[in-house]
């Protein structure tokens, strides 16, 4: 059995290490790392996220970027959001699912998470990815981040499998191809 732990303490140390912040040893990929855990390990990994957000010791920039947050701020700017409840009930999930794709893109979440300038050190940590589902999946913002974000590395919390070529969230769901990414541990 994993130990949660540990594994996040390791995670704590590579992020801070200068071959990670520089991408180095990645072959002219793009530096995407995917942190996988148990699902059930999720508030221990919360907890995890909310501790190193704020350390003032981290040697580098973490920012996080929560996509069930934005995906929220999104139905709040098109003023959907409180309507969603309503709307599934009258029209049923696939009905909904089908609208939100149709009406939120990668776009408005690479909006949403884009800051300027870049520096070094920053690290652009996502999170929410459980949450957001289905309603974004990762595998599909990580192909809209690239250009936008490949001066910096990106780290995908990510409660489920990753065998370097196929994402399978919450260790269950059919698995989405994507093989850009490199695991943590």
């Amino acid at each position: 059995m994993k130990d949660i732990l540990k594994e996040l303490d390791q995670l704590k140390a590579f992020i801070q290490e200068k071959e990670f912040l520089e991408g180095k040893g990645l072959s002219n990929e793009v530096n995407i790392r995917i942190f996988c855990y148990d699902p059930k390990d999720e508030m221990v990994v919360k907890h995890f996220i909310s501790q190193v957000t704020t350390d003032p010791t981290l040697a580098c920039n973490l920012i996080e970027c929560d996509l069930y947050k934005i995906f929220l701020d999104c139905c709040k700017d098109i003023e959907i959001l409180e309507a969603i409840p309503e709307m599934e009930e009258a029209d049923g999930s696939s009905y909904l699912l089908e609208q939100i794709h149709s009406t939120i893109r990668e776009d408005e979440f690479i909006q949403k998470m884009q800051y300027a300038p870049h520096r070094p050190g920053d690290v652009l940590m996502l999170t929410g990815v459980g949450e957001v589902f289905p309603f974004m999946r990762v595998h599909t913002i990580l192909e809209a981040m690239q250009p936008h974000f490949s001066d910096i590395p990106i780290l995908v919390m990510y409660p489920g499998e990753f065998d370097k070529h196929h994402l399978k969230l919450f260790n269950r769901l059919q698995p989405n191809d994507y093989y850009r990414a490199f695991s943590v541990i």
